[in-house]
């Protein structure tokens, strides 16, 4: 993994960096109350406006600073670069544009998805030691963003009866793996909070029909993001036990289909090529699952096979491959890899 990363740092932070710069195409997620209510993405998001759309462009931000925290030598000349652009992003009265638009909005569609995301930035900058600074004023930067969505977050759960399964924007589980570490740091009625409700809406699944994985548009695995929070939220042995009702037969390599690599027909189609983002996030969960097993289970073997096979099919389309691809996968890939 330490290779790999070497290997693609600095191609994929030169990627990040020009797209979170990129304005159009846009994908433009706003509710128009009025004729005149139209404005242009930057207008509406002053720090998150590039990258198609906004959660894409949340991911980025958050790529750039994992990268330049966990692999600074790798980025080379870059590595200023990439603090130059965030720096341009991450300013006060940006981020302040940002949560204001949030607070007037509490279901807009960036729930729980680009939320999740948000926080895992904020969580990023928050516990980064940087010598130079740059990270404590990004972070405090980050504060009234992070706080308008945790309210957000704290609002939306006890109203939310059922989960959202499916493996893209609205999946449930993901939403909240991703907001766990900022509510851990800062936020712990939020952890009670994730905490209560995935019990609630998993802790009773058996026998997950993850053989009809994949859907034609899916970036992430219905099964795996669940067992990945749960991972999180259970004690070891709770959480094996769990993981064997959930998935049995994974020690045996099924369902094969889980387990191998899927197919991406047409990158330049913007629902197929979130298959490569399928992919990387299947083995990014199945390290995770790995991490919270006992090295001798015999569920880490079938797994660990998984990771390589996923990993080489996608990750070299990071970078180097069509827009549809390259304006968020490099964030998956540098999940997977850190």
């Amino acid at each position: 993994m330490h290779e790999l990363l070497a290997q693609f740092a600095e191609q994929w932070a030169k990627v990040g960096l020009a797209n979170i710069n990129q304005v159009y195409p846009n994908d433009l997620r706003h509710t128009m109350h009025a004729a005149d209510d139209r404005p242009l993405p930057q207008e509406v998001h002053p720090a998150f406006y590039g990258s198609f759309d906004w959660h894409s462009c949340v991911e980025m931000h958050w790529m750039l600073v994992r990268l330049l925290r966990v692999a600074p030598d790798a980025l080379g000349v870059t590595a200023g670069s990439v603090r130059e652009g965030l720096a341009a992003h991450l300013t006060d009265s940006a981020i302040a544009r940002e949560a204001d638009y949030f607070a007037q909005r509490p279901s807009w569609g960036g729930r729980p998805y680009g939320w999740g995301w948000a926080l895992t930035l904020a969580h990023e900058l928050a516990t980064w030691d940087d010598a130079d600074g740059d990270a404590a004023r990004w972070s405090a930067a980050m504060r009234p963003l992070a706080s308008v969505l945790t309210e957000r977050f704290s609002d939306w759960l006890p109203k939310a009866e059922f989960p959202v399964r499916h493996g893209v924007h609205q999946n449930s589980a993901f939403g909240l793996s991703r907001a766990l570490a900022w509510a851990r740091l800062a936020a712990p009625d939020l952890v009670a909070l994730i905490d209560t409700t995935a019990r609630r809406w998993f802790m009773d699944d058996v026998a997950y029909p993850a053989h009809y994985e994949p859907s034609g548009a899916d970036f992430l695995s219905p099964a795996l993001t669940e067992a990945e929070l749960m991972a999180q939220l259970l004690e070891p042995m709770e959480f094996s036990a769990w993981f064997a009702r959930f998935l049995p037969g994974l020690e045996r390599g099924e369902p094969s289909t889980l387990l191998r690599p899927v197919r991406v027909s047409d990158s330049t189609d913007g629902q197929i090529a979130h298959l490569h983002g399928l992919n990387l996030s299947r083995a990014w969960c199945f390290r995770r699952l790995i991490e919270a097993l006992p090295s001798d289970d015999l569920r880490v073997a079938p797994m660990r096979a998984a990771i390589d096979r996923h990993s080489e099919a996608s990750l070299s389309q990071a970078a180097g491959s069509d827009y549809m691809v390259e304006h968020w996968l490099a964030a998956y890939a540098t999940l997977l890899l850190t």
